[in-house]
Formats: C-alpha cells, sequence, structure tokens
C-alpha cells in the first residue's frame, strides 16, 4: 500500500478537472495517505512546484472550471532529461505514485514516465473532446457540449431573424464528437467532422434548394479539424447569394462551471483512481463506458485512435 501520491492536471483545461482533484485528494487523505499536488502539469513537475494537500486546499473547487493546480503545455517533458528531472523530484519527496488528469498528450507523457521509470501511474481522461480510446465519456465533454448548445440556441434567433446561414466552428482538432453530439441535439442542418469526408459544392446547392422552398435559415456546426469556420463561411457566400456569417466559440467552450454529470462522474473517477493507485494497482486509465466506470490499459489509451459512434453518425444523417 503506498503512503504517498501526487496529482496533477495537464495540457488543455476542461470543467470537471477540480472535481477529479479534489476526490483524489479527499479519498487519499481519508485513507491516511498523504497527497501533493503539482502546479502546472509537467512544467510544474520538473520545476519542483510541488505542495503537499490538505482536505481544506480542495475545498470551494468543485463547481470551478478551469484547474486550482493550473496546468501548462511542457516542451520539456518531450525529452528524456526532462522526464529523468520530474522522476527525481517524485522521489526526493517520497511520493510513490501518481494520478495524471488530462488528455491524449498528457496521458501519453504518462505512459513514457512510467515504461522508463516503472513509476506508478493512474490516469483520468480530462479532455472536452472526448477523445481517449476504449471509454465513452471523458472529464468536462458534457460541460462544454452544453456550453455550445447554449450558443447555437442564441444563434438560431438571429439567424432566423435575418434569414442567415450561421456557420460555427467548434472546438475538434482530431475529433469531431463536439460538433457532432452538439449538432444533433441542435439541429444542425449540416454537421462537418474531421472523421467523415463532405463536400461543400453538394451542401451549398442543397441549402440553394432549402432556401428556395422556404427556409429561414440554415445551422452548419464545424469541427475545427475538418475545416475553417471561415473559410465554409466564405464558400457558401461565394457561391449563393444568402447571407452567410459565421461564429468561432474558441477557448469558451473551455470554461464555465462543470455541469452535473461532469462533476458527479469526475468525483468518482477520481476516487476510483486514488484507491487504485493507493492499492498497487497502476498503469491504467479509468473512463466511463456504457454508463459504468472502466479501466483501461495505459499504452493501448494512448496508441490507439478513438472513433466516433456509428450510431450518432446514422443519427446525423437521417435527422439533419
Amino acid at each position: 500500500m503506498l503512503k504517498s501520491i501526487a496529482v496533477m492536471t495537464s495540457g488543455g483545461d476542461s470543467p470537471g478537472m477540480n472535481a477529479a482533484a479534489r476526490a483524489v485528494a479527499r479519498t487519499a487523505l481519508y485513507e491516511g495517505v498523504r497527497v501533493w499536488g503539482i502546479s502546472d502539469g509537467y512544467q510544474g513537475l520538473i520545476e519542483e512546484r510541488l505542495r503537499e494537500l490538505e482536505s481544506k486546499d480542495v475545498g470551494d473547487i468543485i463547481q470551478r472550471g478551469g484547474t486550482f493546480l493550473g496546468t501548462a503545455r511542457c516542451e520539456q517533458w518531450q525529452t528524456p532529461e526532462g522526464r529523468r528531472l520530474g522522476y527525481e523530484n517524485l522521489i526526493q519527496r517520497g511520493i510513490e505514485g501518481l494520478c495524471v488528469i488530462g488528455g491524449d498528450g498528457s496521458l501519453r507523457g504518462a505512459q513514457r514516465l512510467s515504461e522508463e521509470y516503472g513509476f506508478p501511474i493512474v490516469g483520468l481522461p480530462g479532455t472536452i473532446d472526448n477523445d481517449v480510446w476504449g471509454m465513452d465519456y471523458t472529464i468536462g465533454c458534457d460541460t462544454a457540449a452544453n456550453t455550445i448548445i447554449d450558443a447555437i440556441n442564441k444563434l438560431r434567433d438571429t439567424a432566423s431573424a435575418h434569414r442567415r446561414v450561421i456557420v460555427l466552428e467548434v472546438m475538434g482538432r482530431n475529433c469531431g464528437w463536439l460538433a457532432l453530439v452538439s449538432g444533433i441535439s441542435g439541429g444542425a442542418e449540416y454537421i462537418i467532422v474531421p472523421e467523415e469526408e463532405f463536400d461543400l459544392r453538394q451542401i451549398t446547392d442543397s441549402l440553394s434548394e432549402a432556401y428556395e422552398r422556404g427556409k429561414r435559415y440554415i445551422l452548419i456546426v464545424v469541427a475545427e479539424g475538418a475545416a475553417r469556420g471561415q473559410d465554409v463561411c466564405d464558400y457558401i457566400a461565394q457561391h449563393t447569394d444568402i447571407e452567410t456569417r459565421v461564429s468561432v466559440l474558441g477557448h469558451i467552450q473551455r470554461g464555465g462551471a462543470p455541469s452535473v454529470i461532469d462533476r458527479v462522474r469526475a468525483s468518482q473517477l477520481g476516487e476510483q483512481a486514488a484507491l487504485s493507485l493507493i492499492s498497487g494497482l497502476s498503469g491504467v486509465v479509468f473512463g466511463y463506458s456504457n454508463g459504468h466506470v472502466v479501466s483501461v490499459n495505459l499504452y493501448d489509451a494512448v496508441n490507439n485512435k478513438k472513433k466516433l459512434d456509428p450510431e450518432y453518425l446514422r443519427l446525423a444523417k437521417v435527422l439533419c
């Protein structure tokens, strides 16, 4: 049984990271285990920004977006020298295990540390993109999707008033989950994702016909990894006489108070991560699949590419 563990958040922030870190810390303390917080991800680990946490240190944070530990992207961690520094900083403080909360890149960095030094690692999937292999939920994806839906509801009003085409660009560099689920639930006419080929000429012809039949507005949701929203907007404007506007949500999708789902699930995953790490289990990522907590091999999680749910893709084709 481990006597001292650490928790960190890394990469892009996501709503619910605070709930997960809080659960890791309080579970460890409940079990009589010391717990350290690492500030600013791998960069903070290399630069020795570690502090021991007490229960009060994680109070009043479950409702907050972002991460009280801070996060950063660290190029130095990509080097063997950087990882050695981080490892030595853990060992010097008597830390015996590490919980990493982050997305694909963060978990990949954790896997390298585990592989090179045999250091006990447990990962939690903290990313709004919902793109970690082996699970159908990642911490923050629900809140981000609801943020997009709120924007869609507002854009629909102005689009209808002016009979416009609105192109909404959302996050999703390599995975179109956010665009797909928000497009379906927001009633978009077209959804463009990186995983599926699309034809702008066909889309333009189709929406022109819809306007001729009396359509008042059209909403197109585009994942940033599939196309630039501005490029889609410009193409439609150039090939039709329909007034077209683009809205890029950007980093507003990362912020805000986490939803109930993200708070509860992040808390459950954080507890499971702490208990498993303390008991000696490592090299896994905990997530949700079909409504249940699942553990996925860390190596498999970072070396396999998650695919969009084919049922969602089919539903989008039927309903759009």
